[in-house]
């Protein structure tokens, strides 16, 4: 239920910050849902991939590329969804920053963070 709870939640800041950020479009609820899911899943797997390959110039930028890692996640879900796309590479930077600090804020609301 939990995770279910936080794929909803993923979804409507998805599609809430598409509405207000130009650069980013969704086509509709159900594709905020897809991306939710598909973003869950390129974390999961995708993600410490990269994490471990570019290790050393994460210890060099103090952690600071793994703001790029999040925006070529973000990049690479807009080219696996259909409806949902980003500009640019530093629309999809942004995008990730706000998503991040988004579901962090609704996660200490929800009292997900325990």
């Amino acid at each position: 239920m939990n995770l279910l709870i936080r794929i909803l939640v993923t979804s409507g800041l998805v599609l809430l910050i598409s509405h207000f950020m130009p650069g980013v479009h969704v086509a509709g609820f159900t594709t905020a849902l897809i991306v939710a899911i598909v973003l869950g899943l390129l974390n999961i797997f995708i993600k410490p991939i990269l994490v471990i390959l570019t290790l050393p110039v994460t210890i060099l930028t103090l952690g600071l590329f793994l703001l790029v890692i999040n925006a070529l996640i973000i990049l690479l879900c807009t080219n696996i969804v259909g409806g949902f796309s980003v500009d640019s590479f530093w629309t999809a930077f942004l995008f990730s920053i706000i998503l991040s600090l988004s579901q962090s804020i609704m996660n200490g609301i929800l009292g997900e963070g325990k």
